[in-house]
């Protein structure tokens, strides 16, 4: 049954696919919170330097109010990338159960055929 051996090496690409998927989404997740790490730490080092720890004061380091800003964004678009995970999680789960369907499938039409 050739079209059955296509449907399954179909079933296998997309569960490669969705897991690849969902690497790339958790890579930048963990990216995106390295670089807020660091943004964090350089703007601790401006307020120290500054001895101005309150964002709405006149004199607070324009450095640290845009490394603020940006490491508000970043923490903005894990939140987003979180509930992408999510959803590549449950398309995962489904796709593995397609494979898994399939591949019971062809596996006893093989077996059908070696009984006959």
């Amino acid at each position: 049954m050739k079209s059955r051996e296509s449907l399954v090496r179909l079933k296998e690409f997309q569960v490669k696919e969705k897991r690849r998927q969902l690497a790339q989404l958790q890579l930048m997740m963990s990216e995106f919170e390295r670089m807020s790490k660091e943004l964090e730490s350089q703007i601790a080092i401006e307020e120290k330097k500054s001895g101005i720890t309150d964002p709405n004061h006149f004199a607070y380091p324009t450095f640290a109010k845009a490394a603020r800003q940006r490491s508000d964004n970043l923490q903005v678009s894990i939140r987003e990338l979180k509930v992408q995970q999510d959803t590549a999680e449950l398309a995962l789960e489904e796709a593995e159960a397609e494979f898994a369907k399939a591949s019971a499938l062809e596996e006893r039409d093989n077996a059908v055929r070696l009984r006959a």
